[in-house]
């Protein structure tokens, strides 16, 4: 058995372990070691964000060209070319070669040690028969997986997760969809747009994307069905059912039909896919050797300390501690992290701002690429209320000279919700098509204070959508 030493052991490459260890040694001579036992650049970069949008953008351009007078008549006839869809995918993924990923963090003096890390003791990992030992910081960014319902049936029909969905070689031509948060619309949308002839989500409540304002779920659910897409609210499989099942590999159809039980009826499908949100990697990660509860999210404060661990050496950054599952939120959780790492091994105060996390909490932006596209900073008008603010709330349509130029089928909402008190806003939510590129100003209102007051003096240019943000402002001059 070796024994190594480093100043900063990361267990978990995905976007936030990488950002990490980068900014954790950046401009020293401390050393690293990444510790990944898949790919370096994780879930995001090969079964999630990546080529989930991949698969999603050339939908929402062919709509747009279909909109658009002058280009619609010059379009081939047919929909997406699937071959090419899928290629485009692939490039983007890297064909789930981590090469050049490795490369960058060797360039940065990250040394990556394939395997399975786990703690082994206070600032020791063990990754095979080989025990690490970190001078200043171990940092958990091990993440989550997909949260398989325990459903009879379900886990031995082999169904599909979101690693199956985004790496798809195979189009179900009949596909049964658990959920009805992100990953589940944003599965229905692709499968719809590149041909599945049905496609049904089981949603368990009353309405898709239920964390985020009413009226975006409503939005999304009329697109999709207009799609063909059917929607089953208070649904939830009863048992599942598949006697031809196969292990046929990542994103290829795992054997012959299945049928899915929903108690007063069945459904017959090509392939199930399961997006019923996510548990953390946790388990066998070995915390309870440093006190800490195995299987559960990882309690952090706002420096990215793991709370419970004795002494600051132990950080956890990304899905693995439960503040915000977003890759942007993890690797801004990362940069914190690695800066107050470097702060302390140097022996510097770390009283400024910059050594905080804060936006992952009430701050976090988000974007659903569904057609129409969902973007959002903040708190709704629902949690606001529940936090105790007294709001003030400015909702219309997105109707200016820039949506209508931009297609004639534009079609979108926005919603802004004000804190009376301070006259600030706590949060925002557009929907409609490329509204994902609205949400920065947003944010930037939202995380900087920026009183209404100031607001009217970021003048929006004209002719483009951003100009709803004075037709919004103009609705609250009375209020």
């Amino acid at each position: 058995m070796t024994h190594d030493t480093y100043d900063v052991i990361v267990i978990g490459g995905g976007p936030a372990g990488e950002n990490a260890a980068a900014y954790a040694i950046a401009g020293s001579d401390r050393t690293a070691a990444l510790i990944e036992r898949e790919l370096v650049g994780g879930e995001c970069s090969y079964w999630a964000c990546m080529p989930s949008k991949a698969l999603l953008r050339p939908a929402h351009l062919l709509s747009a060209a279909r909109a658009m007078p002058g280009v619609s008549e010059g379009l081939a006839p047919g929909g997406l070319k699937r071959d090419a869809v899928y290629a485009r995918r692939d490039a983007f993924v890297s064909k789930h070669d981590d090469s050049s990923q490795v490369q960058w963090a060797n360039n940065n003096g990250i040394e990556v040690i394939r395997g399975s890390g786990r703690l082994a003791g206070e600032r020791l990992v063990r990754v095979g028969d080989r025990t690490l030992q970190a001078r200043h910081a171990v940092v958990l960014a091990t993440g989550t997986a997909a949260s398989i319902p325990d459903i009879p049936g379900l886990r031995a029909a082999f169904p599909w997760t979101s690693r199956d969905a985004t790496n798809m070689h195979e189009l179900p031509k009949r596909v049964v969809i658990v959920g009805g948060g992100v990953v589940a619309c944003e599965c229905a949308t692709w499968f719809a747009a590149l041909g599945a002839d049905k496609v049904t989500l089981l949603v368990r409540g009353q309405s898709l994307l239920p964390k985020a304002e009413p009226f975006a779920g409503e939005r999304v659910a009329s697109s999709l069905r207009s799609h063909g897409v059917e929607i089953l609210f208070g649904t939830s499989p009863q048992s599942v059912d598949r006697p031809a099942v196969r292990d046929t590999g990542e994103g290829k159809i795992h054997g012959g039909p299945v049928t899915v039980d929903l108690g007063n009826s069945a459904l017959e499908a090509d392939e199930i896919v399961v997006a019923a949100g996510r548990a953390p990697s946790t388990n066998g990660l070995g915390l309870a050797t440093v006190g800490i509860e195995e299987g559960r999210y990882v309690e952090v404060d706002d420096h990215m300390t793991v709370r419970g661990a004795k002494g600051n050496w132990l950080y956890a950054v990304g899905d693995v501690n439960g503040r915000s599952p977003l890759t942007h939120m993890g690797k801004y959780q990362a940069r914190v992290c690695g800066d107050v790492i470097a702060a302390r091994a140097e022996g510097h105060p770390f009283e400024d701002p910059k050594y905080r996390a804060t936006a992952d909490l009430h701050q976090a932006p988000q974007v659903v690429f569904t057609a129409p596209e969902v973007a959002s900073i903040g708190l709704t008008e629902k949690a606001a209320a529940s936090e105790g603010y007294d709001v003030a709330i400015a909702e219309l349509d997105i109707a200016v000279a820039g949506s209508a130029l931009s297609r004639d089928d534009f079609d979108g909402h926005a919603k802004l919700v004000i804190d009376k008190k301070t006259r600030c806003l706590v949060g925002a939510t557009f929907v409609g098509p490329d509204v994902g590129e609205l949400i920065h100003a947003a944010t930037i209102a939202v995380v900087g204070a920026v009183p209404l007051e100031t607001l009217w003096h970021a003048v929006p240019s004209f002719p483009t959508v951003s100009e709803v943000w004075l037709r919004l402002l103009e609705s609250l001059r009375d209020q």
